[in-house]
């Protein structure tokens, strides 16, 4: 079942379809309705049944046991300890050391798997300087051991200190193991690519899941986003720069499989397709068979909230799934 992509809504429910999506994304972002839902001794519960589906667990070593189920089905991983928004010091620096042992922990069991993290996550709300600071301890960290740490996307208000801080870990802390995430729906996108191709970084492309107005971002349906990423990924792969393509469209990965194997790009590992757990494993298991560079990426922890609303978003189809996971239990894939 979950194999399958959703049933798509009729064309004449679009709109309605569309303001669900947004509705979902608009709560999300709601940083009150995020501490209820995950705090109330009576939702979070049914939070934690909805989340399941998408959430590798609410510890390390669940995250790890799902990392080494990745790798033995021939993937790469990248595993983020989820959080956003963090308003408070002693816990940003705090879930800095849990990114360290999560280091660690990995490096110890010798996995294949990047550790990916929001900024906000650890510091860049409070100040943009405890935020790079923390990030150059993570990043350090993983250098050492020669892995990479992905910086997310987070709302488009957030993208200018995010794109300095990743310059500032190159520029100034010289570590070329830090990657950055760009969102295709993003109008400015076209302007900050060329710019962050001139580090060596892995650049992760993604359509992008946050509610944004429509004067600076393409609706998650129009045809001029699926053209923007296309677009986008034909530069990167071209280009011979490290990216991850992540995209679970289905369409457009098999228009750039088709891109890739034209070029005569196959064998390069520049590249790679990523794909997101809980979305069903037939298509990124379908590109690593057909020789494709391939990563899963697996988010874990109690703040799952903003993460797993996305998700649903995406697909507002899946709000009945989530109606069925509050009631019925299903083996993750």
């Amino acid at each position: 079942m979950q194999n399958q992509r959703p049933p798509a809504f009729p064309a004449e429910w679009q709109a309605l379809v569309d303001q669900a999506a947004n509705a979902l994304r608009e709560l999300a972002l709601n940083e009150e309705a995020k501490d209820r839902f995950c705090n109330d001794p009576l939702l979070r519960p049914f939070m934690h049944r909805v989340a399941r589906r998408y959430v590798a667990g609410q510890t390390t070593q669940d995250v790890l046991e799902r990392v080494s189920q990745i790798n033995a089905r021939g993937h790469a991983a990248s595993a983020e300890y989820m959080g956003e928004s963090c308003r408070d010091e002693a816990r940003a620096n705090a879930e800095t050391e849990v990114f360290l042992a999560l280091l660690k922990a990995i490096d110890d069991k010798g996995l294949n798997c990047s550790v990916s993290l929001d900024l906000s996550h650890i510091g860049s709300v409070i100040d943009p300087e405890l935020g790079f600071l923390n990030a150059r301890k993570i990043a350090r960290a993983a250098a050492a051991s020669g892995r990479e740490v992905m910086i997310s996307m987070e709302g488009s208000e957030r993208a200018n200190n995010i794109y300095a801080t990743y310059a500032r870990l190159h520029d100034e802390a010289e570590l070329a193991n830090v990657g950055v995430t760009i969102p295709a729906r993003l109008h400015r996108s076209a302007h900050d690519l060329p710019k962050l191709m001139m580090y060596p970084g892995r650049i992760r492309l993604v359509k992008g899941a946050f509610l944004e107005p429509e004067q600076i971002a393409y609706s998650r349906n129009s045809p001029e986003l699926a053209a923007s990423y296309r677009r986008y990924a034909a530069q990167l792969l071209g280009s011979g720069h490290k990216c991850s393509i992540a995209t679970h469209d289905r369409a457009i990965q098999e228009e750039l499989t088709n891109l890739i194997t034209q070029q005569g790009l196959l064998g390069q590992r520049h590249y790679e397709f990523e794909s997101l757990i809980g979305l069903g494993t037939e298509p990124i298991d379908g590109l690593q068979k057909r020789g494709f560079p391939t990563r899963e990426y697996a988010v874990y922890g109690e703040e799952y909230f903003l993460y797993v609303l996305n998700r649903i978003a995406e697909e507002p189809v899946r709000l009945y799934q989530a109606l069925l996971d509050i009631t019925l239990w299903e083996p993750r894939v």
